[in-house]
């Protein structure tokens, strides 16, 4: 007896991975164990999935900034700037750096206000997005020194999409007496 044997319809070649990506995030906490909370928060990001490296800039103490500036009587803040390796798509990768925020307490109450951590994607690679959920690069970095000097001290050629070299806006701002 014989039995018609069909060929398997052909499987179609995998797809290639996403590319690795330089991802920038910025760390920052004012309140509790802050350095332990950045610590915690660098650590679990070199286990997220499709993560191949982190590396980490020291930690910088900082004034609080409100909308209205800075306030020296608010807790001060550490901050910190960790470059990231990873495959993950920025969207991805920003709704997993929430989720460590929220594992960390974070509470979305006041804007700029006091909290256990802060994770910012300021910048993917070389993408540019103008999405409100995903503004690439972070539409304030270029302002910010608590971002920009950590960022150069892990990297001390970065350069901000759109924006030029770090190292000439963290000049543009101490001129401007933003130090």
């Amino acid at each position: 007896m014989s039995r018609n044997l069909t060929r398997p319809p052909d499987v179609p070649a995998p797809r290639p991975g996403r590319p690795e990506t330089v991802a920038v995030v910025a760390l920052g906490a004012n309140l509790g164990d802050r350095q332990e909370t950045i610590r915690a928060a660098v650590e679990r990001i070199r286990r997220l999935p499709l993560v191949s490296d982190v590396r980490v800039s020291r930690l910088f103490e900082t004034v609080a900034v409100r909308l209205d500036g800075p306030d020296p009587d608010a807790p001060g803040y550490v901050n910190a700037v960790a470059l990231v390796t990873t495959r993950l798509a920025p969207e991805i990768l920003l709704g997993m750096l929430h989720a460590i925020e929220d594992e960390n307490g974070r509470v979305r109450e006041e804007r700029w206000g006091d909290r256990t951590l802060d994770l910012d994607l300021i910048a993917y690679g070389d993408v540019e997005s103008d999405d409100p959920r995903l503004e690439l690069p972070h539409p304030r970095a270029a302002e910010r020194l608590f971002v920009l000097e950590p960022w150069l001290d892990v990297d001390p050629g970065a350069a901000l999409v759109g924006h030029g070299r770090v190292d000439d806006l963290v000049a543009g701002l101490r001129a401007r007496g933003d130090a």
